[in-house]
């Protein structure tokens, strides 16, 4: 080396000492750029995720994720040391991926969809600036954030549903008499039902979550620790199980004296605790967080820091963060409130108008129009049909939104006892039977989405999203019908179908020209 070369290494140490841009601090930087510059740009649903870890008790776990994230990158800095973020350019694409799923989601108010995909955009844009090496390093603290999506509410339906056939059955094992009709059940002295707050989710997600973490830290095998993860899943869910089918049975014995009001409540949360906690006291006869991996104890070799061009190509990743909340802005123009009028339908020959039969209207908002109305038959026999017109749809305007449904959530008269998927002359339908009391409502309902015939929330949210993707109009509606039946659905089904083949094509005039006319 001559005396030149001498110095000019001097001064490259002089200019970056041992250790700059490496480890910790130079990942910890890295990080909170890549969080600061995504939140600022999708600040608004940030906040609409922080709102919910405030205010929901089932995703008030939200509030840790981030604390408990920089704890676990922290456990990480004897591997970080020597180690310097290498730029990976092309993640830029998947990233615009993330933020394409995130515009849908805001199109079409899916927000868990929208939710999920800013955390997918925050990892993976974390791992762009990172590179491979130390994103495997941090792999986990990177995957914990998805915790932070307040997603899982749609296993509601099914995890009650599991919640009240196992209760009734286990009654009946104990050998007192149940009468179930769906998530409704009767004993001797006082009736029963599994809400949404009975569901367990609450349960399911905070131990997932909590099992996770203590699997990540307690195993270094990944079977043990995926099957920690499934026990974590399992346990919750039978422990749910076992919890109402004791507060019914201390109802049933104390003839309603406790676990009768709120106080049942707590006695789930603290039979949960001690499940969770037998659960990690197992656990922890295989820990393996005792005998740390040579690789983990042994610094690894410096890294050179990534040159300044490299980090010039992580700019297709910047322009794909902020790509799509202006897009959305200039697709998704407000809308001034307005109001689409629908033609009352005529009675066909052999029916005359009525009204609907028990005064039912299903709990929908947000709709431009709608349409209620009831038909005689010749012989006595009552048809009730309801319309709910949306067109222009946006937040809190739109035919699929959480509380839209047939009974409303604090409905003091109607309660849905049964419901499932269906098919009648119009195509696929979702059918329902609703409790007033003694009296029972048979409800079949489908969308119509431009002429579509569709009975899915979720085929109804996607073609309102290609609609909106597309420039086409988005009118759509809630078509229902329905008649009182004695007990089961399945009594007017020959009553409905007769409606249909009479009214059916009158249904779709209707609404087609509603959509003209707008």
């Amino acid at each position: 080396m001559t005396q030149h070369d001498s110095l000019a290494a001097a001064d490259t140490r002089a200019a970056c000492p041992e250790g700059a841009g490496r480890g910790l601090p130079a990942v910890s930087l890295a990080l909170l750029a890549v969080f600061a510059w995504a939140i600022g740009w999708y600040w608004p649903t940030a906040t609409d995720i922080a709102a919910i870890w405030w205010r929901s008790e089932t995703f008030a776990h939200g509030l840790v994720v981030l604390p408990i994230c920089a704890w676990l990158v922290w456990r990480k800095r004897g591997q970080l040391a020597g180690l310097s973020p290498q730029p990976i350019p092309w993640l830029a694409l998947p990233v615009a991926v993330a933020g394409f799923g995130w515009m849908l989601g805001q199109m079409v108010s899916v927000n868990a969809l929208a939710h999920v995909a800013l955390v997918k955009i925050i990892v993976l844009s974390s791992i762009a600036v990172l590179g491979w090496r130390l994103a495997r390093i941090l792999a986990f603290p990177l995957l914990f954030l998805y915790f932070g999506a307040p997603i899982g509410e749609f296993l509601m339906p099914m995890l009650m549903d599991h919640t009240a056939d196992f209760t009734v059955f286990a009654l009946r094992l104990s050998g007192v008499p149940v009468y179930q009709e769906g998530l409704h059940f009767v004993v001797p002295n006082g009736r029963w039902s599994v809400v949404e707050a009975c569901s367990g989710i609450r349960y399911l997600i905070a131990s997932l979550m909590v099992g996770s973490l203590y699997a990540y830290l307690s195993y270094r095998s990944l079977t043990r620790r995926l099957v920690f993860v499934g026990v974590a899943i399992a346990v919750p869910i039978v422990a749910n199980w076992l919890r109402a089918y004791l507060i019914v049975m201390l109802g049933y014995l104390s003839d309603n004296e406790i676990a009768a009001g709120v106080d049942h409540l707590i006695y789930g949360w603290l039979f949960f605790g001690v499940v969770i906690l037998a659960m990690f006291w197992i656990g922890n006869f295989w820990r393996e967080d005792d005998l740390e991996p040579a690789a983990q104890r042994t610094v690894a070799a410096a890294q050179p820091i990534a040159p300044p061009r490299r980090w010039l190509g992580l700019a297709p990743l910047a322009l794909a963060i902020a790509l799509f909340p202006p897009l959305h802005r200039h697709l998704e123009a407000p809308v001034e409130p307005f109001e689409v009028a629908l033609a009352a339908l005529s009675a066909r020959p052999g029916w005359s108008p009525a009204e609907a039969p028990l005064d039912y209207r299903p709990n929908f908002n947000g709709q431009r129009g709608e349409l209620q109305q009831g038909y005689r038959r010749e012989d006595g026999a009552v048809v009730g049909l309801y319309v709910a017109y949306y067109a222009q749809q946006r937040q809190d305007v739109e035919l699929v939104a959480w509380g839209n449904r047939l009974v409303g959530e604090r409905d003091e008269r109607w309660i849905q006892l049964t419901s499932g998927r269906d098919a009648l002359s119009v195509g696929p339908v979702r059918r329902a039977l609703l409790g007033d009391g003694p009296r029972r409502l048979a409800v079949w309902h489908w969308y119509w989405s431009n002429g579509r015939i569709v009975a899915s929330d979720a085929v109804a949210k996607a073609l309102l999203a290609l609609d909106h993707l597309t420039g086409q109009p988005d009118d759509a509606a809630l078509v229902a019908v329905f008649a009182e039946v004695e007990q089961h659905a399945d009594e007017a089904r020959p009553l409905i179908e007769a409606f249909l083949e009479n009214h059916a094509q009158d249904i779709e005039i209707m609404l087609k020209n509603a959509e003209a006319r707008r």
